[in-house]
């Protein structure tokens, strides 16, 4: 999705208009239905002011095609600038300039990370080379034109303010320059040489077209990619925070080996900001400079989908000691291993064992068997009363071991394709928070309501056959009777005819894997942690909407379900907290199973009022 395009000469009327950054922010408002910040319309003043200089040179042509902030599939990431056009032996080529308007930076230790000055202090940040390189990675492996086209990726960044320092080309940076040169303020000419390399005729080929139009490629599945991984093959490129979070994690590993201090590192990060994707690489890599490094998460499911795609590239023992449950550091001596990684860090618990009876607090044993912890956290998928895994109890912990605390941030949107615009308008819609997105207007994710559960299933499992990547879950408010009788079925809604058991014991975990399952219903213990391309949802009758307002019943929910066992003797306790944390509870729920699909979700409301009232947020009527 490109929000500006032309070619150089209908660039420079724009330019000459003297409007050139209303332009942009028009159709950044039609073309993707975002409010731009007053910063950053100013960026595109200052930066494009430059950028019309660079494009004096008569020997890049007229009809170059250019493009302002091109939106990567997948992705909510934008590339700042793009020339297209032909080299002296007419081969496709796509010139991607990273802009800063940075002065100056400081070295870091730490991988293609710099560290520069921002409005409200310094920060450490992706060198422009590796930003540069990691999103033509990026476009590349996910858009099929390109993919699997001639067309040339040539990535560079412009520092248009920087002079030149014994900083930003750095031998420490070398192999990142070597991908993405680096020009600055006094080095126009040089950039000009570098666009003329690759364009020195116009885009005849219609290459801006080919990346608008073509075809997204299916994204990559962190469990597929795992044994690859284990291997040394690089499978996901972690681009900014991801990048800069990674290498933090690194450096603290280092650092306890050097000054025996503890580290524990808080990295927040809503649903498909790449959480595991950062995990699993921390795993491989450390594990690759032979730290004492283990993977934990409480979640069974992708602890068993991880282990079955190793299956035969591993020894048994070797997986069974990459992946931990949660509970399984009760009894560890201290500071027994050099990084312990928790994935769905919100989802700890007090008690450890399958009465909850063992151990004292999972949050305090990880911290105490590691040197440097690891917890990633979306506070918003706390799914059942046991889950204690805040930020605030993994900071008073930290504290007490006398940990060095640090606190991080994931912000890409990689699942919901891309859309940080859905995952706003899913919190806006359920009241979790209000947002800038009360519709789903323009937003590209395909979601839509269906008001017979039998028309769903039919549409999942039609998504289903391409790659087995399409799923029906449901929130628990069905009896689990086909449990210990598999000819009866479970989740019933008798005035649709419509039946189906929930996920059969033989698949266990592996449920999210096995290509019959998508003839039955898997719930929030079965796919959280795991991504799937589409995500079908029965939105059970324990969420209703009344006059306007989300309201839940947890009498609703089936009473086999642990996630909520004990409500009612907190209700009599503490009504107010109690009704409030079983709402948060409930809401958690259907967000978590709606944001399962990286391409799609398709749902079913149990109760018809909560339907009309999604149906009226969304705009654009979308019908099943």
């Amino acid at each position: 999705m490109i929000v500006y395009q032309s070619d150089k000469a209908g660039f420079n009327d724009d330019f000459l208009a003297g409007n050139i950054e209303e332009v942009i922010q028009e159709r950044f408002r039609k073309i993707l239905h975002q409010r731009v910040a007053k910063n950053e319309v100013q960026s595109w003043k200052n930066s494009l002011h430059y950028m019309n200089t660079v494009l004096q040179d008569r020997e890049i042509p007229e009809d170059a095609g250019i493009s302002i902030e091109t939106k990567i599939p997948q992705t909510s990431k934008r590339i700042d600038f793009i020339i297209t056009g032909q080299d002296k032996e007419k081969k496709d080529h796509v010139v991607i300039i990273e802009l800063k308007q940075w002065s100056s930076a400081v070295l870091t230790e730490m991988d293609a990370v710099v560290r520069t000055r921002f409005e409200h202090g310094f920060a450490d940040v992706n060198h422009p080379s590796y930003q540069a390189w990691s999103y033509a990675a990026l476009l590349e492996g996910y858009n099929e034109a390109i993919y699997n086209g001639d067309i040339n990726l040539n990535p560079c960044a412009f520092l248009h303010n920087y002079k030149m320092d014994d900083v930003i080309r750095h031998p420490f940076y070398k192999e990142h320059l070597d991908k993405a040169p680096v020009f600055l303020k006094t080095e126009i000419r040089q950039l000009q040489d570098f666009i003329r390399q690759f364009v020195r005729y116009g885009d005849r080929n219609k290459i801006l077209y080919k990346i608008e139009n073509g075809r997204i490629r299916p994204s990559k599945s962190l469990a597929d990619s795992l044994a690859k991984m284990l291997v040394g093959n690089r499978e996901f490129v972690m681009i900014d925070e991801q990048k800069l979070v990674y290498e933090k994690v690194m450096n603290a590993a280092a650092k306890s080996d050097r000054k025996g201090k503890k580290h524990v590192i808080i990295v927040e990060g809503g649903p498909g900001t790449g959480k595991s994707v950062v995990a699993i690489n921390l795993l491989v890599n450390l594990t690759g400079k032979e730290k004492n490094v283990q993977y934990v998460t409480k979640n069974a499911a992708p602890r068993a989908v991880y282990a079955s795609k190793l299956t035969g590239t591993i020894k048994k023992t070797e997986y069974e000691n990459m992946f931990k449950s949660s509970g399984a550091y009760i009894n560890t001596k201290p500071n027994t291993f050099d990084v312990l990684v928790v994935d769905e860090a919100h989802r700890l618990n007090d008690k450890s064992g399958l009465y909850g009876n063992l151990g004292e607090n999972q949050v305090k044993e990880i911290i105490k068997a590691s040197m440097t912890s690891v917890f990633f956290v979306d506070e918003d998928q706390r799914v059942t009363l046991k889950d204690i895994g805040s930020k605030e109890e993994i900071q008073k912990w930290a504290e007490r071991s006398g940990a060095e605390i640090e606190e991080l941030k994931l912000e890409s949107q990689f699942r919901c394709n891309g859309s940080d615009g859905y995952l706003s308008w899913l919190d806006h819609t359920l009241q979790i928070r209000r947002t800038a997105n009360p519709t789903l207007e323009g937003i590209n994710y395909d979601f839509k309501i269906f008001s017979d559960p039998n028309s769903l299933r039919k549409e999942i499992e039609k998504k289903n056959k391409p790659g087995n990547k399409a799923r029906m879950v449901a929130g628990y408010c069905w009896e689990w009777k086909s449990k210990k009788n598999s000819k009866l079925k479970d989740v019933i809604i008798p005035e649709f005819n419509f039946e189906m058991t929930w996920n059969l014991t033989k698949d266990g975990s592996l449920w999210i894997m096995s290509p019959d399952s998508v003839n039955e219903i898997g719930c929030i213990h079965t796919c959280q942690g795991l991504e799937l391309d589409y995500i079908g949802v029965i939105v059970g009758p324990d969420l209703l909407v009344r006059k306007g307002e989300i309201k839940v019943d947890p009498g609703k929910r089936a009473k086999s379900d642990a996630s909520i066992k004990g409500y009612k003797r907190l209700i009599d306790n503490d009504p107010v907290n109690a009704k409030k944390l079983l709402k948060g509870i409930i809401l958690n729920t259907y967000r978590t199973l709606m944001t399962r699909g990286m391409k799609g979700c398709y749902v079913y409301f149990c109760d018809k009022e909560a339907e009309e009232f999604f149906r009226e947020n969304l705009a654009i009527t979308h019908v099943g």
